[in-house]
């Protein structure tokens, strides 16, 4: 199901979104479940390791991490560097150093619309900082507010 999904992806964005999602892939901590969801890859904690699930939808995992091929760029959506100030701190802060071009980025979501400066590495280093503990206890410490 997912090759059909990369399949269909726009010739432009596939080399790129494959590469990214190595990155991903090769660094994520354990725990996090890959699939497919709203035409984009996600990464979610599974119902079985935290059966709350997304209070928004219920019965639904746990989402952390999407990759989606859009029209006109790419996103990453990273909830930890959306919930923990001192992430998405370094994150800029290493974007900066490691890509000649401005973050293009929202509350949650990285967007690249030239597949040119994508930093691969950076995004590995990104996908390791934050475990499925360490996201199920930031998850619920936003949602107590």
């Amino acid at each position: 199901m997912i090759d059909e999904f990369i399949a269909q992806i726009d010739e432009k964005w596939h080399g790129a979104f494959n590469k990214l999602m190595e990155a991903i892939d090769e660094n994520l901590p354990p725990g996090f479940e890959k699939s497919i969801d709203r035409n984009m890859i996600t990464y979610n904690v599974p119902l079985t390791t935290y059966p709350k699930g997304y209070h928004v939808t219920r019965n639904t995992p746990l989402p952390f991490l999407a990759l989606a091929p859009q029209k006109r760029h790419i996103g990453l959506y990273h909830m930890g560097i959306y919930s923990n100030p001192e992430l998405l701190k370094w994150f800029q802060e290493a974007y900066a150093e490691a890509v000649p071009t401005k973050l293009n980025m929202g509350k949650s979501c990285i967007r690249w619309t030239s597949t040119k400066h994508i930093p691969y590495e950076l995004i590995g280093e990104l996908s390791k900082k934050m475990s499925v503990e360490q996201w199920i206890a930031a998850y619920e410490n936003e949602i107590q507010r």
